[in-house]
């Protein structure tokens, strides 16, 4: 490993799906973020991701290890990045990870990540393969 990759900061992992501001109408009794909130954000990012693959329609069916690290602030920019991890005949499973930027030093700091699961479907919401 070289000194270069020992000093550097992390970084998102993936693409940058959605971005949007944390505002005060989505904080919990404490003030901070609503864990829900993010949760959403997480699948419409996902779903823009599995959307573009899968050529269509899409549903989400599982979501899996999620993991909360830190609060999110009313006024954070909130990046969801994401990758894709396997695609199966009709599946597509997806790497999630939120970012924010601090509001003080401007540094990113993740919030979380998450596995989601989409399977694609056809008008009828019936599933139908993914065209590889």
């Amino acid at each position: 490993m070289s000194v270069s990759t020992i000093n550097r900061a992390p970084s998102p992992s993936g693409e940058l799906s959605i971005q949007t501001v944390a505002m005060p109408v989505n904080t919990n009794p404490r003030g901070d973020i609503f864990a829900g909130w993010l949760v959403s954000q997480m699948d419409s990012a996902a779903g823009v991701a599995a959307v573009k693959l899968a050529r269509g329609r899409v549903s989400t069916v599982a979501i899996d290890k999620m993991k909360f690290l830190t609060a999110v602030h009313v006024g954070a920019i909130v990046s969801c990045y994401t990758n894709i991890i396997d695609v199966g005949r009709s599946s597509i499973r997806i790497s999630v990870e939120v970012w924010i930027t601090d509001r003080n030093n401007f540094e990113p700091v993740k919030v979380t990540e998450g596995q989601f699961v989409f399977v694609a479907i056809d008008d009828r919401g019936r599933t139908r393969a993914i065209q590889k």
